[in-house]
């Protein structure tokens, strides 16, 4: 069973023409990015552009799996998790198996795997810096970004 809390008016900011990248964070105390995919109590979803982000939703879950990596192959408990998720442009876990990674990218979402625990605040930062440099070409189409030109064009022109 999974419950959502959703605002009902987000604190968007002001159109910037920029659409927003849609963010998911494995959580289980919504401050920190601390658990497994399919141990993950909650995920907390933000959206993200390069100036700001704001929370959207958490949506929380009563069914997990342990963080052992061992999963009941008769109750699947991640379905329902990459459901919830649909619209999210990334994940972030501590961990995510294959057969869950699959899951998540066949649902048109990248995962991101972390080492170590750290604030939410911190990833958002991080995908931040990622929006103001360059994103890599998945990011860029959905973004609506354009390919960045071909640098061998520029150094054909100086050397003539």
């Amino acid at each position: 069973m999974s419950r959502r809390l959703r605002l009902i008016e987000a604190d968007a900011p002001a159109e910037t023409g920029e659409k927003p990248l849609r963010v998911a964070i494995a959580t289980n105390n919504m401050e920190h990015l601390n658990a497994h995919f399919g141990s993950a109590r909650k995920f907390a979803i933000y959206d993200v552009t390069p100036e700001s982000a704001w929370f959207v939703e958490a949506v929380a879950f009563d069914d997990v799996t342990g963080q052992s990596g061992k999963h009941d192959d008769i109750d699947d408990k991640i379905t329902p998790k990459v459901e919830a998720l649909k619209g999210c442009a990334l994940l972030f876990a501590l961990a995510i198996g294959g057969p869950s990674a699959a899951k998540v990218v066949k649902a048109g979402i990248h995962p991101i795997k972390r080492k170590d625990p750290e604030t939410i605040q911190e990833v958002l930062e991080q995908v931040q810096v990622m929006l103001n440099g360059t994103p890599p070409p998945f990011l860029r189409k959905i973004l609506g970004r354009p390919a960045t030109p071909a640098s061998f064009m520029d150094d054909e022109e100086e050397l003539v």
